[in-house]
């Protein structure tokens, strides 16, 4: 999974080129204060490695652990869970920093919520510090991502949607993508005694990035996805 740098929304210019009608420049702002009316998006991405797809949850309120989750467990529902209906468990493969980082512990909380309700377990691995980009996302569906809204300023949060919605590759990408109006408070903290109660697994080798988040109950199903923030 990842998360891109937030959009603003607006007639801001966007880098990158574009053909236009001569004469007929697309005219944007000067400065790029964001309007308070409008406010900004937060794509979040889940990348399916095997399937080539993907999913973007475009958020208008806080980069947070649990905007990450909410992001994963909606690739869950409406993509992964028909895509790998034989699935036992989970694993996702993440950016060591932002708000699925490794030290975050209300990303684990968060994981160990969602492991409960799909009841099966969910395997993190954590890219090293300055490594994200060798994670397979950012190369085979958010840079497509970026090219396709080139030089075109996003306007409202339903033209980012259908811009990500319409990319396409040579390989057989698909993308699809969806508007998530919900909130996320900022600075949430998690207490010792509320960490403990996580059925957190690590590893031998770096514990740290890579561990597992065990269900509360009975196994049902499963998946694996390549994913980062």
């Amino acid at each position: 999974m990842t998360l891109t740098k937030k959009e603003l929304i607006g007639q801001f210019s966007n880098g990158g080129q574009e053909w236009r009608p001569r004469g007929e420049p697309e005219e944007v702002r000067v400065h790029d204060f964001m309007d308070k009316t409008l406010g900004k998006a937060i794509p979040y991405g889940v990348y399916d490695l095997n399937e080539n797809e993907g999913w973007v949850s475009v958020g208008i309120d806080h980069d947070t652990a649990r905007f990450a989750v909410q992001a994963i467990t909606r690739w869950w529902h409406k993509m992964g869970a028909k895509r790998h209906p034989r699935a036992r468990e989970l694993l996702i493969m993440a950016d060591g920093g932002g708000s699925n980082g490794s030290r975050c512990r209300l990303w684990k909380v968060a994981l160990q919520d969602l492991a409960d309700r799909v009841g099966m377990p969910i395997h993190v691995c954590h890219f090293p510090p300055g490594t994200s980009k060798w994670n397979k996302i950012e190369h085979r569906m958010f840079c497509h991502i970026t090219q396709n809204w080139r030089g075109r300023p996003l306007i409202s949060h339903e033209v980012i949607v259908n811009l990500i919605a319409a990319v396409t590759t040579r390989t057989g990408l698909k993308i699809r993508a969806e508007l998530d109006r919900g909130t996320y408070p900022s600075g949430i903290k998690v207490t010792e005694a509320q960490f403990q109660t996580l059925r957190l697994k690590p590893q031998a080798l770096h514990g740290d990035w890579n561990y597992a988040l065990l269900p509360k109950r009975k196994l049902k199903w499963s998946s694996y996805f390549h994913a980062s923030p």
